[in-house]
């Protein structure tokens, strides 16, 4: 089945309001900007989105965020985004923070079809005893908190432990980006980009990826893919100048030493 679609408004013209969306990445890699800026432009709103983070004020998913289309975020960390801070801590976003690997394995189980799991993360907290602020009102107190989560003793090597039970994330639409797709579906990620891409593209009930490089099926190597074409509905192949334009989240850079005598 080829699965290739025109562009990318005609792969996110069908997601609506008030719905669910994940989207991989990690800051600024591997995120699916061509989709994002699509789905901006589309006029999609009162979003509910999970991923990493929320990236930068003005790229990515910060783009929805300062456009106010995102009404609730469930998120590892605030990062680098200013306004996501901001629109959190004044009552205009509600954030569902949840450890990073936690956040992970919420969304594999998802496309796992596995509804729930327990792990040992976050116990004898408030991820496992409530109270995390999710909403803030608007003089700054808490007006929406977590609540408390189930924790079971299992026996383990080190003896009796105490687990917290997480339930899986499913979403109803998916976003991602891959370094190359072919028209089944089939993706790999490179490097670095790997991150959240294959459980974001796992939990989505559809699943839209932007691909830098387009092949014919047959063309990537089966052991080499890193999600299969089952779990993906739509691809949008990127031109050069779109597969290019990516951004550094935080540059460093370290002063060239010109002088012989500081290498002695």
């Amino acid at each position: 089945m080829d699965k290739v679609v025109a562009s990318a408004a005609e792969a996110v013209a069908d997601i609506e309001s008030r719905t669910t969306l994940a989207v991989g990445g990690f800051g600024l890699c591997g995120i699916p900007a061509v989709l994002l800026q699509a789905l901006l432009d589309q006029g999609a709103d009162r979003l509910e989105a999970v991923s990493n983070n929320a990236g930068v004020d003005d790229w990515g998913l910060g783009l929805l965020l300062g456009a106010g289309r995102l009404r609730r975020m469930v998120a590892s960390y605030v990062g680098e985004n200013k306004e996501f801070a901001r629109q959190y801590l004044a009552g205009e976003l509600e954030v569902e923070l949840t450890p990073q690997g936690t956040l992970a394995e919420r969304m594999r189980a998802g496309g796992a079809g596995i509804p729930a799991f327990f792990t040992a993360t976050g116990v004898g907290t408030q991820i496992a005893e409530g109270g995390l602020p999710w909403l803030y009102g608007p003089d700054g107190s808490v007006s929406k908190a977590s609540q408390a989560k189930r924790v079971e003793t299992f026996p383990t090597a080190e003896g009796p432990k105490e687990f917290v039970l997480e339930h899986a994330i499913v979403a109803d639409h998916a976003l991602v980006r891959a370094w190359k797709g072919d028209r089944h579906g089939n993706l790999v990620y490179r490097h670095a980009a790997q991150n959240f891409n294959p459980v974001a593209a796992m939990c989505g009930r559809t699943t839209i990826a932007e691909v830098e490089h387009l092949v014919e099926p047959g063309e990537i190597d089966p052991s080499e893919v890193h999600t299969p074409g089952v779990y993906v509905h739509r691809v949008v192949a990127l031109d050069e100048d779109e597969a290019a334009r990516k951004r550094i989240e935080k540059r460093t850079v370290t002063r060239l030493m010109t002088d012989t005598r500081e290498m002695t």
